[in-house]
Order: C-alpha cells, then sequence, then structure tokens
C-alpha cells in the first residue's frame, strides 16, 4: 500500500532519496504568524534560535561534519519547547572564492537530507559546484534523525504495505479502512507530541534559521520534488532572502489533495506507457512484444490475479497486488530501472515474486532485518498537515474511482483507494491549497521533465507561472526531475545559475 507517498527523486537507478505520495502528495502550508519584523530580521522571541552557535564535529563518514541546530517545536510559542534539528555538511573544496552554503533537500516527505548529502550530493554534485559551496543537508522536523516521526513497528509495517488497497468488497473496504485507521492511531501514541509540528511552512522556518545559523545572508538551495514545495514556501515566507532557487520536479501548490492525487495519477500512467513502449521492443519483455496496448493488458491482468492468488517470495511474506503495484511503480521514477523490472515482472510471471517484493521494499525503505526507515511515517506526517485530506471516506472514493481510471487505467484504482489515509489522520490539516507568488524574490529556476512520472510536467509550468520571479527549464524526456540525470543541458544550465547567477532564459528546453 502507498501510503500517501509517491515523490522519490532518483538520481542514480533508485539510489538518493525523494519521494512523493501516493494517496496525496504534499500540498501547500497555510499562512503561519509573521516570522520576523517589518525590518526583515526575526521577531525578537526567535533570536536565541537565529543567533546560537553551532559546534560541528566528525560525521563518521570522511570528508562530511555533523551539528545539531535547535529550533522551537511550536512557533507560535517559541519559549516553549524545542527540537533538535540534524545538520551535515561537506565544506567547499576550491579552487575559486566559496559562494556560501548550498541546502540540498532529495524530497518526500520524508526523505533524509542528510542521508541524501552523504550517499550522494556531496560526493556526485558537479565538481565545480562543490569546489565553491558548502554543500548543506537538513533533515526536516520529523524525518530521520531530527525528531523522527514514529507509527508501526516492523511487523505492523509488513501487514499494512499488503493490504489490499483495490477493494472489491464491503468487507475489503472495511479492512482498508481499518488499516489506515490504526496507522493513525498507533503514529498519536507514538509521536503525539510532534504530530502537529511537522508542517512545511514549519520546516521552511527551520531553514531560515539554518541558513542564519551558517552565516549566509540569503538562502541557496536545491529541492527534489517534494523539496520544490518546501524551497518555495520558503521563498514565499522570506522573498528577500531568497539567494539562488532550484526547484527540480515541481510540485504544484494550488491544487487540493484530490486533483493533486488524481493528476499523479495521469503521470504514472504516462510513465508506463512509455515503459511499455520501449520494453515491446525487447526480445526479454515479458509482456509480449505484440503492441504497447496489449503489454499494459497483459500488465493489468498479472495485478489481478496477483490480487487472486499472491505470489511466494522465498520468505514469509506473499507478493499480492498491493506489493506488486508499488514494485512497478518504483521503477518509474528511473529509466535506468526499466530492465530491473522487466526482470523482476519475467520472474514474478513465472511464479517467483522475490524480485518485485525487492523492488517493493526499497520503495518503503525496509531493511533487510524487517525494520523500516521512517519515511513512511513522515511523509504521512507532513502530508496530512499540508492539506486536507483527498476523501471523507469510502463513499468518496467510489465516487472517483471512475476518474482515476480514467487518467490511468492501469494505476487509477489503486491509487485512488491510497489517497483515503489522510482521512483519519488525528491532526487536523494547517495548510491549504494556494499559489505561491513571493513576490520580491530574486530569480528562481523552476525545472520540469516532460514524462516525469510523480511530478507531471503541468505542475512545473504552473509554479514557474505562479512564482512572480520564476523561469522555467524543461527536460524533454522521461524520469523524475532532471538534475545530475545524464542530460549536459540541464546541468550547465543550472551550473551557471548556482555559480554565477545567470538564471537560463525562461522557456529554455533541454533533451
Amino acid at each position: 500500500m502507498d501510503s500517501r507517498r509517491l515523490f522519490r527523486t532518483s538520481t542514480t537507478a533508485l539510489a538518493a532519496a525523494g519521494l512523493i505520495l501516493s494517496g496525496c502528495t504534499s500540498g501547500s502550508g497555510a499562512a503561519a504568524p509573521a516570522p520576523s519584523t517589518a525590518s526583515g530580521e526575526p521577531a525578537a522571541s526567535l533570536q536565541k534560535y537565529y543567533a546560537q552557535k553551532v559546534s560541528w564535529r566528525d560525521c563518521g563518514v570522511a570528508n562530511f561534519q555533523c551539528a545539531t541546530v535547535r529550533a522551537p517545536l511550536d512557533y507560535a510559542k517559541p519559549e516553549g519547547a524545542q527540537i533538535e534539528l540534524a545538520v551535515s555538511r561537506a565544506k567547499a573544496t576550491g579552487p575559486g572564492k566559496r559562494l556560501g552554503s548550498l541546502l540540498v533537500n532529495p524530497g518526500g516527505p520524508g526523505g533524509s537530507a542528510v542521508g541524501y548529502l552523504q550517499g550522494y550530493a556531496g560526493i556526485g554534485y558537479p565538481a565545480p559546484v562543490r569546489a565553491r559551496y558548502d554543500l548543506v543537508g537538513v533533515d526536516p522536523r520529523g524525518v530521520a534523525r531530527s525528531e523522527p516521526v514514529e507509527c508501526l513497528t516492523g511487523p505492523q509495517m509488513d501487514t499494512y504495505t499488503q493490504a489490499d488497497v483495490t477493494p472489491d468488497s464491503a468487507a475489503e473496504k472495511k479492512a482498508l479502512e481499518g488499516a489506515y485507521k490504526d496507522f493513525a492511531a498507533a503514529c498519536e501514541k507514538r509521536s503525539g507530541k510532534v504530530l502537529p509540528h511537522v508542517s512545511t511552512v514549519e520546516a521552511a522556518r527551520d531553514m531560515d534559521i539554518v541558513r542564519a545559523v551558517l552565516g549566509d545572508e540569503k538562502l541557496s538551495y536545491v529541492g527534489a520534488s517534494y523539496g520544490t514545495f518546501l524551497g518555495a514556501t520558503y521563498a514565499e515566507l522570506f522573498p528577500q532572502r531568497v539567494g539562488r532557487l532550484v526547484l527540480d520536479g515541481a510540485m504544484d501548490p494550488s491544487l487540493s489533495a484530490e486533483d493533486l492525487n488524481r493528476e499523479q495519477t495521469a503521470g504514472f500512467q504516462t510513465a508506463i506507457e512509455a515503459f511499455a513502449a520501449d520494453c515491446v521492443k525487447q526480445s526479454d519483455c515479458p509482456l509480449g512484444t505484440d503492441s504497447v496496448p496489449a503489454a499494459l493488458a497483459n500488465l493489468q491482468r498479472f495485478f489481478r490475479e496477483t490480487d487472486a492468488k499472491p505470489l511466494p517470495t522465498g520468505e514469509s511474506r506473499q507478493l499480492g497486488e498491493s506489493l506488486a503495484t508499488t514494485g512497478v511503480i518504483t521503477a518509474m521514477y528511473d529509466e535506468a530501472a526499466w530492465p530491473q523490472l522487466r526482470e523482476a515482472l519475467a520472474q514474478a510471471m513465472s511464479g517467483d515474486g522475490a524480485s518485485l517484493l525487492a523492488l517493493a521494499d526499497s520503495y518503503y525503505e525496509r531493511e533487510p532485518d524487517g525494520s523500516y526507515a521512517n519515511l513512511m511515517f513522515a511523509n504521512a506526517a507532513v502530508n496530512c498537515l499540508d492539506l486536507p485530506p483527498a476523501f471523507t471516506g469510502p463513499a468518496d472514493v467510489d465516487a472517483s474511482v471512475a476518474s482515476f481510471e480514467k487518467a490511468s487505467p492501469v494505476f487509477g484504482r489503486n491509487l485512488a483507494w491510497a489517497a483515503l489515509n489522510c482521512t483519519y489522520w488525528p491532526t487536523p490539516a494547517t495548510g491549504r491549497p494556494h499559489r505561491i507568488t513571493a513576490e520580491g524574490a530574486a530569480p528562481i529556476v523552476v525545472v520540469g521533465t516532460t514524462r516525469d512520472p510523480a511530478t507531471p510536467y503541468k505542475w512545473a509550468q504552473s509554479l514557474a507561472d505562479q512564482l512572480s520571479s520564476g523561469t522555467l527549464l524543461t527536460y524533454e524526456g522521461d524520469g523524475h526531475t532532471a538534475y545530475g540525470r545524464g542530460s549536459d543541458c540541464i546541468d550547465t544550465a543550472i551550473n551557471a545559475y548556482l555559480l554565477e547567477g545567470t538564471a537560463p532564459k525562461d522557456g529554455k528546453r533541454c533533451s
């Protein structure tokens, strides 16, 4: 079951952490109490946070330093409880004049920026960028090392991810409702203190504290997938502090949760059609080589068969329709994973679900010992706070399934029911969909990929249009996000912006 998460960045074949959410995608935050005075300075009640000193220490990972930064749990009560944010950096390597800090966020919500920095950005970003910036990752509140939201145990998550998300009867619908209710209750029981305070607005305000603590007058930032919403929210709150912002694989903050889910569902249909078109050209295509429609029909038949009779995987878990669908969706984030998906489908269609299960496990960040990272917990917690739920109950889903299936005959029913999860969330949403203009901000580069499965290209077009200083950079291709994924044209344009401050011409296209 795709607990409301489908924004995942993918830089090297399913590696780096960004995600989106099925069952909702993240939405826009509501207006928050004024974070600063009219002069742009932080309010007096927040001065102690902005003035704190950071003690850097060795991370145990070569060439990286780590620290913690304090922030108020509740910005409306800054004298109250505090939280600690995990921060890591890779110092500028030179040569060339240091340009300050460049914060990176891989998406999610729920993706660890610290893990992304140490596992990819700090060693894989273009050398000229690493030479002149200190690259910095901050785990947002509720995520990974920053007061992580906790919900289900490993065995409980195993059960949850196998719940039937294409219910065919009243009993199956009731069972799915029960799974969502149990998930929400577990999050409230284990993380009730932090649940009301993990919104994107609060995470963006945390970033401004980190900016100040790092000694930067303005924020430079590369955000992928959900990270684009976090970056746009920062620009909305602090337009005068925007430095060089790259928003790659953009979200549209003006859409409701239902519309975001439906449009994302259409994005995954575009991706699976591209996969099928490639597959039928390959001699090893397990979906056949007749035509794209025939291949997709065979995939849908396979899903129905796993719903009726789950496949063995060599362990106690079986591969039912929910996990099989998640495994396929996982490979849609990066076309480099398509050969792996062909092999996994071929094995599954021969009766062995192990490889497709492994793809699903990578999506959920399940470890070999059966434990899970907190990704899915943080994902739901942030999304359910950022937007009102897509549906009020099963009857709403029933009424909307047809429109989701129109958007995607392959994934529509699954993703419609996955969008029910926030209906039972214990903490009311504080955000509402709205346009973000960020009047007065410096030029912001918005990047869109024409066949992006998780953040449809039209979202990048919309966000670039909303932002008063937005400029749209387009990659004509497949996969989720564009920077660092093989396009010299894209990378050259973004590097020039980050290093020289020269934004690409609005409407520039790369292939």
